[in-house]
């Protein structure tokens, strides 16, 4: 099972990377997620709309395992969530195995109707 998340992760950062140009770490494909759910490519954002770009990201991929539930748009058109669920405490090492498992869910879970993996 392990070995099977390695090989999806790495597919996934060969994926993001013919997009960004460069081997993207994870803050890369929160941001790259984030724009995607929010919804505004192109845009430049402030240091803080950047945070709330990963922000969304996160909420995103967490709510795949039921931590967060969407909860519509605000005005402006950017999503909004509502935790559900509490987050157990994990260390630095299981934070960083948790999102990579959320990211390799969001973007296999993303197919288009060709059955190709989307960004």
């Amino acid at each position: 099972m392990e070995n099977n998340l390695e090989d999806k992760w790495k597919e996934v950062l060969a994926l993001a990377e013919t997009h960004i140009g460069e081997k993207p770490d994870i803050p890369a494909l929160l941001f790259l997620i984030g724009v995607q759910e929010v919804g505004k490519f192109g845009k430049k954002f402030t240091k803080d709309q950047k945070l709330d770009v990963m922000h969304v990201a996160i909420c995103t991929l967490l709510s795949q395992y039921g931590f967060y539930e969407y909860d519509g748009h605000d005005e402006e058109g950017w999503p909004h969530f509502k935790e559900t669920e509490k987050l157990p405490k994990m260390d630095a090492l299981q934070q960083s195995k948790l999102m990579r498992e959320a990211i390799v869910d969001y973007f296999f879970g993303r197919e288009n109707e060709e059955g190709k993996r989307t960004i």
